[in-house]
């Protein structure tokens, strides 16, 4: 680490905002030159090595896992097979994912703060005072020659009165419970709240999914959609077209030791409706950090949901023209807040910071997606209204293939899986790809690989050899549906 003299503003050649995929920017080619990382922690532990690792993808997907097995007594019951689930013991499913989350977190911070000569960790929330230069808490001012914005995003919280009780949580917060709560009420219907409803459900506790629509997962392609809330509503509560009025502590005893809380919901017919429940988990969506960061009177250009207007190369604009020096990468400035697409775009940050005469693009064609709830969800591309309205509905094929249709899917009993493509039947250009069920995030893999590479549908579906009788021959069998002029493949 390096030091400074008080009141000496430090002068990095590269400073960075945000220790979560940017903390990827200081590469060897840094080595022996100094180097700023700014990080005032993520979660209600202030964990180090940004959303992902500690409060988002990473932990989540943990409990997932546990969270499907209990779930799994479901389908063994379809084959015969009789499994009863005694319980889930959430304290050491809750510890054994955060020993090994908070390790990881600690030994990133080490490594940066206690190991590497030339960087400077800031531990404090910082504003930006200039297009490259900022100040933290403690009055440190940082002037750096490379400034790189990879600040992340926050949950959204409603201004409803009671939202600041300790029975009120977000995805930061409420991995880390004491114990299982009975009665969840999750207000919220896209992938976070669906991700956790999945979770709850899945360990046992009574799950109530409040949404101000009708439907789960709107963004979806309308047949995803409309099948994923069809699923949800057999497996939990969903409650449609409610918002959050207040959440009230309870104390049913009178002891002044609040026990729980009640959730006031307003209709859209304006009746209220009161739930008693252990905790309130609030997934309406994620805002990016740059009013923390002081982007816009710095004078940087904003989209209207706050992030951080960035050119095809991650240059930062400030009235339209990039800003020298000045790099955003994430949720920050992404509309897509996902980690594969954070880590792209840090991976163009580092060359495009390296390289100042060869600049490289970042990638945003095929950018894809999954939703770990039960069902699982995958998409990539557009849905199928997107691409009628992009190229007509005369030239657009689609084909909907059922995992039961299918050997594996046989085995499995299944009567819900799905995967759906769509395509330009001109030529057959893959425009989209979507799936639900087990393991659809990785049957839609070839599907996103297709599109990525250029293959038209019927050479991805015939251009390879898929593996008999293994479930991807459900995405093999939905290309092969696909009205498109054939390849030179057999």
């Amino acid at each position: 680490m390096t030091d400074s003299a008080p009141g000496v503003p430090l002068t990095p050649d590269l400073a960075i905002i945000g220790s979560g995929s940017g903390n990827s920017l200081i590469t060897p080619h840094w080595d022996g030159r100094p180097v700023v990382l700014a990080d005032r922690g993520v979660g209600s532990t202030d964990a180090f090595g940004g959303t992902c690792l500690n409060v988002g993808c990473i932990p989540t997907k943990m409990f997932v896992r546990p969270a499907a097995l209990a779930h799994s007594t479901e389908e063994a019951g379809r084959l015969g097979v009789d499994l009863h689930l005694r319980g889930a013991d959430w304290p050491q499913i809750r510890d054994r994912i955060f020993a090994r989350v908070d390790a990881i977190s600690r030994a990133g911070r080490h490594y940066r703060a206690e190991e590497l000569d030339h960087v400077t960790l800031l531990e404090q929330q910082v504003r930006l005072t200039g297009p490259r230069s900022f100040l933290a808490e403690d009055g440190t001012e940082v002037r750096a020659e490379q400034l790189v914005l990879a600040a992340g995003s926050r949950p959204v919280l409603p201004e409803v009165p009671g939202v600041d009780l300790p029975q009120v949580h977000t995805s930061d917060s409420v991995m880390r419970l004491e114990s299982l709560p009975s009665r969840v009420l999750i207000v919220g219907g896209g992938y976070i709240a669906c991700e956790f409803a999945g979770i709850f459900s899945g360990l046992g506790s009574e799950v109530i999914q409040v949404n101000r629509s009708v439907g789960l997962m709107s963004a979806l392609d309308p047949d995803l959609a409309s099948a994923y809330s069809a699923e949800a509503e057999k497996s939990w509560t969903v409650l449609y077209e409610r918002t959050l009025g207040a959440v009230v502590a309870r104390d049913p005893e009178g002891r002044g030791e609040p026990a729980g809380a009640t959730a006031q919901l307003l209709t859209v017919d304006g009746r209220q409706e009161e739930y008693d429940v252990d905790i309130v988990l609030i997934a309406i969506g994620r805002r990016p950090n740059s009013d923390l960061l002081g982007a816009e009177e710095a004078g940087l250009d904003l989209h209207d949901d706050g992030r951080i207007v960035v050119d095809a190369w991650q240059r930062v604009l400030a009235g339209g023209e990039p800003v020298e020096g000045l790099y955003a990468l994430g949720d920050l400035s992404s509309a897509a807040q996902l980690k594969h697409v954070a880590n792209h775009e840090a991976r163009v940050v580092a060359h495009n910071l390296e390289n100042p005469h060869d600049l490289r693009p970042s990638r945003q064609h095929a950018v894809p997606a999954a939703v770990f709830s039960h069902p699982e969800l995958a998409q990539v591309g557009l849905t199928e209204p997107q691409a009628v309205e992009q190229i007509g509905a005369e030239h657009v094929t689609v084909k909907i293939q059922h995992y039961g249709d299918t050997a594996y899917g046989w085995a499995m009993e299944d009567s819900t899986g799905i995967v759906k493509v769509i395509a330009d039947r001109r030529d057959g250009t893959l425009l989209g790809g979507h799936a639900m069920g087990y393991q659809a995030s990785n049957l839609l893999q070839p599907v996103i690989q297709a599109m990525s590479f250029g293959q038209d549908a019927h050479s991805a579906a015939r251009g390879q050899y898929w593996i008999h009788p293994a479930l991807m021959e459900v995405t093999e069998n939905a290309l092969l549906g696909l009205d498109v002029p054939p390849s030179r493949h057999l």
